[in-house]
Parts: structure tokens; C-alpha cells; sequence
């Protein structure tokens, strides 16, 4: 035999696997409790009956094999449990069925009237030859055998039922011996909160009473203001030591007034008092933080915290490990830039450089740290300027240890290294939603999300504004502006958050004109606020929150349906659970400024609805209720009143008989 021959030539082909990425070298993505849609395309010449099994082995060391079922034109696909959160696995099979192929082949035979005698005895020798693949012994095969040995080929209703039961035992066999085995794809399955999750910025230190600063323990006094919110991540910036080096003063004034009380930037990590494992004097000790973490457990709130893996010129490992830093020609480090922008009150890590295997080793001792003391959420600062090396190194080596963590990336760059970064294993990540304004950007970057490749690694959180974004719809918008944004971000991603008490009072003056900065940062310097859930913008959040607490159709991103209407500055969407039984719509006004209307024209089959006749939907912001009808509708929304309706759709009762 010519060496360059296949062994056995494989009839079967199994490709175009889903989920998948980057053909196997990331893992794809899931949630514990989900389950898992599998695809693939299996296929073989001729005209053979082919089928596909999945075995799944999920991160608790369960493995399980299901059948595939046709979905058409080669398409087979099997929905499986995910299991506990970890690393999953799956392979799909396929292989062509004898015995499937000669049950269909007798069907139209009896149909036809032709099936004869030799065709009986096939089938025997086909459920002979299919015993070894009977899960539990053979006994139902051998006695089918037998029966169809002596078989008369006449029709009846005997026959029938026994090619039902042909039909039956086939989809219950093993793979043969000479299937075609698919390679493994591996699948990470997060908790919960990777999918879901409402995130609340704020800096400690503005959390203080009557003009003080802040502390970890004024913090505490805050979280009830965050729950009533109804958010359940409150995320932290850097709360180590500040540097003084270079120390900016308020509105990043790079040269303050020596007498000047001035806090520095918290992402200025590091002094004589500690870096990245310890905890600025002025907020509070170890012990605090322990105390806040536990106090917001018992809130019902999740402390996410700020993995900044940068240095001011005071932080220890600056004299301790120079080797860590890049050095410009004159000897000195080299401070942050990014022209025009220049920040020398921060070193970046070479983490690229000839030392970077002890670096890597330090950063990951600094998330150790913080695990443990109670953080499992990082907010990951800048990560694109990074080794994507280091952060595949990193994040899987931490997940083997502690699977249920989750990291967002703050990365506002380029696609392809956006969607980069979230295959490595970064379980969330920003976006360009702040500066998605009008209806067709919104629909075309929403279905860009959730389309192929990136439905399978890429989980979208949208905020509408950080400390370091305030777009110019938000400056010249007024509170209706950020009415608007909430909404959308609340109700086209299933994760959002915002930089608060700066969103609910609607702040919206930049530093200078086309700056997207704040003029008075707390980047910069302590703010105080009223902590008043009932003001501003409160309780639109609040309701908000209550509302994706309460849908599920709000509760995972890729089920987002646009819907057309006659007017730009109206957007209309639905969402609904995989079960259809939790349906939202939502109209938006897109326009801050004026009153808007027009017809909404719905797509009522992706609604679940019949094509015609009236149907009830429930406001769930104003809690009124219309009655609508058909597919064309008449809407109407002014920004000063209620720039949105979240609509639930009522479900039609049947007409009585």
C-alpha cells in the first residue's frame, strides 16, 4: 500500500464548529447554568444517512455524550448543560449510520411497494452488525434482528411499528468504531455575573460627611445609597498610596501651588507607605478594607477593584527594581505619555522588557493578594498597552486557581485588538458605545457585537461616561441626555455601568471645549455629593435596575431585534428570553432636545405575536398601559417627560371558542 494512503479513508467531514475561537486557540465562552449550543457541519459523500454525537466533558470532570440532531442543509446541533464554572471541553463525532440509512431507504420501499425479502434480511444483518453500539447490552438489537430475519415485506401495521422502532433504537447507539472524531474545543464557563452585572464607579475619598474626605469607612456608609440603586458591582479605583513625585493638581495641573492641599491621582500608584498591596493611609488599613468587603457581601453588592499595573516615581519597586522600567537616553525612567497628553506622575512597567519574568511573577502576586482579601471582579486599567502574552499567562494561571473570577477590560482601542484581548480570557469588556449616538450606529455596532465571530468571546459592558469620558451629547444634552444613555445602556447590554454621583446629577461640564474631560475631575481632587437616591437622575436607575432584576430577556446580550420606524431620532428594539416567555420593546428618543414621534413598524414573529390583531403593552418606567395593534404603531416621546417606554408585551389571550 502506497505509504501516502490514509489507513481507511474517512467518509465523514465534521467542520465549521461552533462555539469556536480563532479555530480552537482561545477558549469560547459560557455561563454556569446556561446551556451550551453546540453546531457543527457534518457531512460525507453519497447519499448515506450521516449522524453526530457530542461529548462534552465539563469542568467538574463529568462527561457526557449526546446525540445531534439535523438541523438542515449538513447542520447538526445539540444544547448541553454547561456544569460548574471552569474549563470545558467538547468534541463532536460523526459518522455515517448504517442502520438510519437502511431504515430510510425500507421506509420509501414500503411506500413505494417494492420492499422485499432481501431487504428484511438486511436490516438483520444491519441491527446484527450495530449491537457492539448499544449503550446497556444488545438484547433489544438481537431480537429486533430475529424478527426482521423472518419479516414478510407486505404492508401492515406491524411493519410499520417495527421501522418506528428501528427509527427509535438508532438515535440511542453509540458511534461506530470508524467515525470521524472532531477536534477538541475548549470552553470557559463564568459565573453569573460575567453575563450579568450592574456596575457603580465611585472614589472613596469623596464619600465624606460635612466637607471631609473620605475613607473605606465612610464608604460603608455609602453602600446602602449604591443598593437602593439597585447596582451589584461598586467599583473602586486604585485605593493604594498616591505618589508625590510629580503630583497633579486639580484639573491635571501639572504644576499646583506648593501650599496647595492636593490628593494626586489614584491611578499615581505607589509611595513610601506601600504599592499595589497596600492601602492609602488616608482611607483606612487592610482591616478596613476586609470590613467593607464583608459589608457589601451582606448589601448585596460585589467590590470590584482597579488592577492598574502602573508606578509613580515614590512606589518601592522603583528603587528596588529598576530593571522594570523603561529608561530614556539620559538615565531617567520614562515617564506615561500620550501625546499630547503627558503624565509624569506615572511610570509604566515594561512588562515586554529582558526582566519581565519576575515582573510577570510580581503582578501576579499583587492579584493574589487581593484575592485574598475577598476581591473576585478586576477592572482592568489600560490593558491594550500591555503583552497580550502577559495577560493570557496571567488570567489563566489566576483562573486555574480561582475559576469564578472576573476581569473587565478598559480598553478603548482599536477592534481588533478590543476583541483580542477578549479571547484571551478577559470576561468583559468596554466599548464604543459612549460615542454610538444615532439610531443606525447604535443597530449596526449592536449587531456587529452579536454576530459572528465575536458572539462566541466578546461580552459588551456600555457606559454611557467614566472619569475620562464626558462625550459631547452628555455636555450639551442636559439631564435628558444621560436619561437617554441610561436607558440604552441598561437595555441593549446585559452589563453596563456608570461613573456616579457624577451620572445621577447629570454633570456634564468638560474642562475646556472639545475636551471629553470633566472641568473639576476626582481624578484630581475630592468632590462631595448628596447621596440622595430620590434626586436627579436616582430614581430612572433605580426603576431600571429593577427592571432587568425582574426580565431575563434583559439578563443575557445577543437576543437584541431592531424594529424600523419613519423617524431617525426613534430607535425601537425587543428583547426576549431564549424561553419566549419574557418579552421587552423599547422606543427611544434619541433627540435630548425636542419632543419626537412617528410610527414604529414591529417584526411580530420575532415578538412571538401573530401578524395581525390588537395586543397590550405595560410601560414599566410610567406604568401605563396601551393597547396597540397589528404591526404599525404610532409613537410619541418627549425628552423633559419620558424619553423612553420599556414596554412588556402583554401576551394575547386565546379568543374564546
Amino acid at each position: 500500500m502506497d505509504p501516502s494512503h490514509p489507513p481507511f479513508p474517512a467518509r465523514v467531514v465534521v467542520t465549521q464548529l461552533s462555539p469556536e475561537v480563532e479555530a480552537g486557540r482561545f477558549p469560547a465562552k459560557a455561563v454556569a447554568g446556561d446551556p451550551v449550543v453546540v453546531r457543527a457541519r457534518v457531512f460525507a459523500d453519497g447519499h448515506d444517512v450521516v449522524g453526530a454525537h457530542v461529548l462534552w466533558q465539563d469542568a467538574g470532570g463529568e462527561a457526557r455524550v449526546l446525540p445531534m440532531r439535523s438541523t438542515g442543509n449538513d447542520w447538526f446541533s445539540a444544547t448541553i448543560p454547561s456544569g460548574p464554572v471552569g474549563l470545558a471541553r467538547y468534541r463532536v463525532v460523526g459518522f455515517v449510520d448504517a442502520l438510519a440509512t437502511w431504515h430510510a431507504g425500507a421506509v420509501k420501499k414500503l411506500e413505494a411497494g417494492v420492499l422485499d425479502r432481501i431487504d428484511c434480511l438486511q436490516g438483520a444483518e444491519y441491527l446484527e452488525g450495530a449491537r457492539t453500539r448499544l449503550p446497556g447490552g444488545d438484547r433489544p438489537l438481537s431480537e429486533m434482528a430475529r424478527w426482521w430475519r423472518t419479516a414478510r415485506p407486505r404492508p401492515s401495521a406491524q411493519l410499520t411499528n417495527r421501522l418506528e422502532q428501528v427509527a427509535a433504537l438508532a438515535d440511542t447507539l453509540d458511534a461506530p468504531a470508524d467515525a470521524t472524531v472532531g477536534p477538541w474545543r475548549e470552553v470557559w464557563v463564568d459565573p453569573p455575573t460575567a453575563a450579568f452585572s450592574a456596575w457603580y464607579e465611585l472614589f472613596p475619598r469623596s464619600t465624606g460627611e460635612a466637607g471631609a474626605p473620605g475613607t473605606l469607612v465612610t464608604l460603608m456608609r455609602r453602600l446602602p445609597y449604591v443598593r437602593a440603586l439597585g447596582f451589584d458591582v461598586l467599583y473602586l479605583p486604585p485605593v493604594h498610596p498616591i505618589g508625590r513625585t510629580g503630583r497633579k493638581g486639580p484639573n491635571n495641573d501639572p504644576a499646583p501651588p506648593p501650599t496647595a492641599d492636593v490628593p494626586g491621582s489614584p491611578w499615581a500608584i505607589g509611595a513610601r507607605e506601600g504599592g499595589h498591596q497596600a492601602i492609602h493611609p488616608d482611607l483606612g488599613t487592610l482591616d478596613d478594607f476586609d470590613a467593607l468587603v464583608a459589608a457589601a457581601a451582606s448589601e448585596g453588592l460585589a467590590i470590584a477593584l482597579d488592577l492598574a499595573f502602573q508606578c509613580a516615581p515614590d512606589h518601592p519597586w522603583v528603587a528596588e527594581h529598576p530593571e522594570w522600567f523603561r529608561h530614556r537616553p539620559d538615565g531617567t525612567i520614562q515617564y506615561a505619555e500620550n501625546p499630547p497628553k503627558t503624565y509624569q506622575d506615572i511610570y509604566p512597567l515594561d512588562l515586554a522588557g529582558e526582566a519581565y519574568g519576575a515582573l510577570w511573577e510580581a503582578c501576579r502576586d499583587v492579584v493574589r493578594f487581593w484575592i485574598g482579601h475577598g476581591v473576585r471582579i478586576f477592572r482592568v486599567d489600560n490593558p491594550h498597552t500591555k503583552p497580550f502574552d502577559f495577560w493570557e499567562w496571567l488570567i489563566r494561571s489566576l483562573r486555574a486557581e480561582h475559576p469564578d473570577l472576573v476581569f473587565l477590560a478598559e480598553a478603548f482601542t482599536r477592534p481588533a485588538v478590543m476583541a483580542r484581548l477578549a479571547q484571551l480570557g478577559f470576561s468583559q469588556s468596554y466599548t464604543y458605545f459612549a460615542w454610538r449616538h444615532t439610531g443606525r450606529d447604535l443597530r449596526s455596532y449592536v449587531e456587529e457585537l452579536q454576530g459572528w465571530p465575536e458572539a462566541d468571546f466578546f461580552r459588551p459592558n456600555f457606559w454611557p461616561n467614566t472619569p475620562d469620558i464626558l462625550t459631547e451629547f452628555l455636555q450639551t444634552g442636559g439631564p435628558a441626555a444621560f436619561a437617554v444613555r441610561a436607558v440604552l445602556a441598561a437595555t441593549l447590554s446585559s452589563n453596563y455601568g456608570i461613573y456616579g454621583p457624577a451620572f445621577e446629577e447629570a454633570m456634564g461640564e468638560p474642562l475646556a471645549p472639545g475636551r471629553e474631560e470633566y472641568r473639576d475631575s476626582e481624578k484630581y481632587q475630592v468632590r462631595h455629593w448628596a447621596w440622595d437616591p430620590s434626586r436627579g437622575l436616582g430614581p430612572l436607575l433605580t426603576r431600571l435596575n429593577q427592571v432587568r432584576a425582574t426580565h431575563p430577556a434583559l439578563q443575557r446580550f445577543g437576543n437584541v431585534r431592531f424594529h424600523a420606524t419613519d423617524n431617525p431620532e426613534l430607535l425601537a428594539y425587543s428583547r426576549q428570553d431564549p424561553r419566549g416567555q419574557d418579552t421587552l420593546l423599547v422606543v427611544v428618543n434619541l433627540d435630548p432636545a425636542w419632543p419626537q414621534s412617528g410610527f414604529a413598524t414591529l417584526d411580530l414573529s420575532s415578538l412571538g405575536m401573530a401578524a395581525a390583531g390588537p395586543f397590550a403593552v405595560r410601560d414599566l418606567l410610567a406604568g401605563r398601559t396601551y393597547q396597540w395593534n397589528g404591526a404599525v404603531n404610532y409613537v410619541a416621546l418627549s425628552p423633559a417627560e419620558q424619553p423612553a417606554h420599556v414596554f412588556e408585551v402583554v401576551p394575547t389571550s386565546p379568543a374564546p371558542p
